[in-house]
């Protein structure tokens, strides 16, 4: 699990879902009192998309053929362009990326290493579910940044990040050894944990689970049902 310096790790408790991964709950919760200051979400989910970009170059450079090279160095442009348009806005207003990206690198890092994988098919994995998982969240969250960002960074975050590839490769896998398919699953499982650690990090009052809970638990509910459907749609059980 993720882990900070100086502090124990917050607990996540996540919310239960039905066998299909529909909310129990269909409450939409106004998420805006949870954003944070706009520097703390920009350096957050820039580094966060700089660490996708890594991790899918990462595979590229592990592929074993060069269609699948191919595909997937696509992947990681887009990640990378998305990154860049999130550093924009820093720089818009007046701040130096690398000085607001900083104070997420080591847990982020230290994410990335832990839910990296011990092969291809599970690093893979990783970028889907657990770069899909930040993306749905910092999606999510920028409804509570200033109107003239907020929506800029929905649309930029919401753009196609070329994932098709990933599901094609690991659909082709567990077709091709279903063993690989059970071994998948329990990773994928373990994957949402450790990302929605990273996901209650981005929220101002994540020191204080008693006053927050009941306000996160929904939105932590859709996540998830959301990384269940990516686990359907690979035919993993999550």
């Amino acid at each position: 699990m993720v882990t900070w310096i100086g502090r124990r790790p917050q607990r996540v408790e996540a919310p239960r879902l039905n066998a299909r991964g529909v909310s129990q709950s269909s409450v939409k919760v106004d998420i805006g009192a949870l954003a944070p200051d706009l520097m703390h979400y920009l350096g957050q989910a820039a580094y966060c998309e700089l660490g996708v970009f890594e991790s899918l170059a990462r595979a590229v450079a592990t592929a074993p053929n060069l269609a699948s090279k191919e595909g997937l160095s696509a992947a990681a442009g887009r990640a990378l362009s998305k990154h860049h348009g999130l550093i924009t806005e820093i720089r818009r207003r007046g701040h130096e990326p690398d000085a607001v990206m900083a104070p997420f690198v080591p847990s982020l890092d230290r994410f990335r290493q832990q839910t990296q994988g011990s092969d291809w098919h599970e690093l893979l994995l990783s970028c889907y579910l657990g770069g899909g998982l930040l993306e749905d969240f910092f999606i999510r969250l920028s409804d509570g940044l200033p109107r003239d960002v907020g929506p800029r960074v929905a649309q930029m975050l919401g753009e196609d990040s070329g994932t098709d590839v990933l599901v094609h490769e690991l659909q082709a896998a567990i077709t091709a050894d279903p063993a690989l398919g059970s071994r998948l699953a329990m990773w994928g499982r373990r994957l949402v944990g450790d990302t929605l650690l990273i996901a209650r990090s981005a929220m101002p009052d994540c020191d204080v689970p008693a006053s927050a809970d009941s306000r996160i638990e929904p939105v932590f509910t859709e996540l998830i049902a959301a990384h269940t459907r990516r686990m359907d749609g690979l035919g993993l059980t999550a």
